[in-house]
């Protein structure tokens, strides 16, 4: 490698998803997808790497989820382990294992981590004080407390984090705390827990990471680890009071499983477990690099927490960088399960079949690197319009189109070569390195526009070099250029493939080649003089704007249900006399005429039957009633003692009473049988 070639093996780790639901864009872009093509660089590298991925299962969403859906919580990790997994396998993120920890050999594993700390004294036993449902008759995990923050006043916020600014919480912290088991406010009541003293690991945690890995991780990460650790750091349960996760493993600790956060961590020993005996070089060999592909929710445990467990066994090796990104939102709005904003992976791979490249292209060209991020859709489909179809793809289309119709779809020879040749070719040579060291230093979205680079230099070449012109006079150096172009091409299938995995595949069949190491990129003969060239596919085709106007508009319906969702009534207005009430007099008629008011578009212009006469009412429902004309025959409610007045020149003679739905629907208020036109309400 350019600058890590110390490290023997590598142990690349993702954070693992909860299995309450699919996988969506943020999951991607801010874990998965520069992780995989990390991953499939250190391959192509030639190293030797284990890739790590798992689903966790015991995490606190997962019993909520199955509460809601009055199913257990293994019917709910099983349907969306399933998920996830086959949504990872079809998008291309080449884990050597996907594992879940629900799984025996992970409650082992975990079960014999806790077991060897709690043996050599590396707890702390305390008795608290926590939240205890008394209707419910269980103590509550931090999910199933929510309240008012005491930070930004959200009424929404969780035992443990408000959402809605982003804080970490204690339960106590919560005002007005209740439980969302049966609704009461909760009692705090004593339990027993066992505790991680990280207060005791802070003089370390000072020395490892603010002064060890001050220049190498990033400023995200460095200086959440900073802020936390100047804070001071306070023991951490790791146990919790739940009938769902792994079990305590001693005798006096009956209903109470691992804490998820010192459970979840260890899944990525007991997944490499199941996937080698060798498991032990890639977790205590001094000489094996572990990194942490995680986002920026998950830094203090996979920076302070799980590496402070890791020092306590002391047998492990330490995360040399934990790459965190920031979080993708999606058209300006902040990506939420609970709200079902988001793109989801499962139903992409269906909306979008064999366009996995894409997504993984515009993920990384938008990779919250350094901050918050947005995905929108029209950005997708101009990222792929414009760039991957007309530079990418219109490059290597013509390269084969030319190949074939001037050289027989055989690699030509390089006869006539001059200094824009020479000069091309001299350029080429940088772009492996150029794009590896962006990639060593985990800067992925510069090392995939290096990559594009070439793609570019490929088409101004190939423009300057016009072989469809000099084919004519100048047939030698028309082969020649063509020659150029395809090396060009099959650099691309090398460079490409830990971002564009399935591009990859595709560029190299049609060149008819097998795919080479990275350390070979950059070679000017890649392709040897006379190999035959597959017939030439599109690598990329062109989304239409009905595609991307039927995700906008299911985006829209999704947005439009969220609203009606959260609808409540509007507040009661202050009360009035009884007297006062009486002094409007409300009636029923009948309808006789509706039109629309000209120039007007929410007024309707109805003709009343009152009982006495006829009367004309304007009401400004036009919007809910654009058939005005079936109104006709309906019997309405309406005020007949207001003073008359114009609207838009018409005189209205008394209000139609209306109620507004949740949706600001207007609905007329009709009596529910037949009433002689003038009969009173009251």
């Amino acid at each position: 490698m350019y600058t890590e070639s110390q490290y023997k093996r590598y142990t690349v780790t993702t954070a693992l998803p909860y299995a309450n639901g699919p996988v969506h864009i943020g999951h991607l872009a801010g874990v998965y997808v520069p992780a995989d093509i990390y991953v499939r660089y250190l391959r192509a590298m030639g190293q030797d790497v284990l890739f790590i991925g798992g689903s966790d299962e015991h995490g606190v969403p997962i019993t909520l989820k199955a509460r809601k859906e009055g199913v257990s919580p293994q019917d709910i990790v099983d349907r969306y382990h399933g998920i996830i997994k086959q949504s990872f396998q079809e998008f291309g993120i080449s884990f050597d294992i996907y594992s879940r920890t629900s799984g025996k050999t992970h409650a082992e594993t975990a079960a014999a981590y806790f077991r060897k700390m709690y043996e050599a004294g590396q707890f702390v036993e305390k008795i608290s004080q926590q939240y205890y449902d008394e209707e419910a008759g269980q103590f509550l995990a931090d999910r199933y407390i929510t309240g008012t923050c005491p930070h930004c006043g959200s009424e929404k916020a969780y035992g443990d984090q408000c959402e809605a600014c982003g804080t970490s919480l204690n339960a106590t912290d919560l005002i007005h705390p209740k439980s969302t088991l049966s609704g009461s406010a909760p009692v705090l009541k004593e339990t027993k827990h066992w505790f991680l003293p990280l207060d005791q690991y802070e003089p370390w945690l000072r020395e490892w990471i603010l002064e060890g890995h001050k220049e190498d991780w990033k400023s995200n990460v460095y200086g959440q680890c900073k802020s936390w650790i100047e804070a001071g750091l306070q023991p951490r349960a790791v146990t919790r009071d739940l009938n769902w996760g792994v079990p305590v493993p001693l005798k006096d600790a009956e209903g109470k499983v691992l804490y998820v956060w010192f459970d979840a961590p260890i899944g990525y020993i007991s997944f490499s477990k199941e996937h080698t005996p060798d498991w032990e070089k890639y977790w205590k060999d001094k000489d094996t690099k572990l990194v942490h592909f995680i986002g920026k929710d998950n830094i203090v445990f996979h920076c302070i927490i799980f590496p402070s467990m890791l020092k306590a066994d002391g047998s492990y090796i330490l995360p040399a960088n934990v790459p965190a990104n920031e979080f993708l939102n999606l058209e300006g709005d902040k990506i939420s399960t609970s709200r079902n904003w988001a793109v989801w992976l499962h139903e992409y791979l269906k909306d979008f079949p064999e366009k996995q490249d894409v997504l993984r292209y515009v993920l990384c060209a938008n990779a919250p690197e350094t901050k918050d991020n947005d995905f929108t859709w029209k950005d997708f489909q101009l990222k792929n319009n414009s760039e991957l179809v007309a530079i990418f793809g219109n490059f290597v289309n013509r390269t084969m189109v030319l190949t074939h119709k001037y050289a027989d779809g055989k690699v030509p020879a390089a006869t006539r070569m001059g200094t824009l040749e020479e000069q091309t070719l001299q350029e080429l040579k940088i772009f492996p390195e150029r794009i590896g060291r962006s990639l060593e230093n985990y800067r992925f979205r510069e090392a995939l526009a290096e990559m594009m680079n070439l793609a570019r230099l490929g088409n101004k070449y190939l423009t300057e070099a016009e072989p469809w012109k000099t084919v004519k006079t100048d047939t030698e150096y028309a082969l020649t250029a063509l020659h150029v172009s395809l090396q060009i091409c099959a650099n691309l299938a090398v460079l490409c493939r830990p971002f564009l995995p399935f591009t990859a595949d595709k560029l190299s069949r049609m060149l008819h080649r097998k795919d080479c190491a990275w350390t070979e990129a950059g070679d000017a003969q890649l392709l040897p003089v006379g190999t035959p060239l597959e017939q030439p596919e599109l690598l990329f085709e062109k989304i239409e704007d009905a595609a991307i106007e039927a995700q906008v508009q299911r985006l829209l319906e999704t947005k439009r249900q969220n609203e009606l969702n959260a609808w409540t009534p509007a507040p009661y207005k202050e009360k009035v006399a009884f007297e006062d009430f009486q002094k409007v007099d409300i009636r029923v008629g009948t309808v006789l005429e509706c039109t629309k008011v000209p120039k007007a578009d929410k007024l309707l212009q109805f003709l009343i039957e009152d009982g006495d006469k006829r009367r004309t009412i304007v009401s400004g429902i036009a919007l809910s009633y654009p058939e005005p004309e079936k109104l006709v025959g309906m019997q309405v409610c309406f005020i007949a003692n207001f003073e008359p007045r114009k609207l838009k020149g018409v005189l209205s003679e008394g209000m139609l009473l209306s109620a507004e739905d949740k949706d600001g629907r207007l609905v007329l208020l009709s009596p529910s049988g037949k009433v002689t036109p003038g009969a009173s309400v009251g």
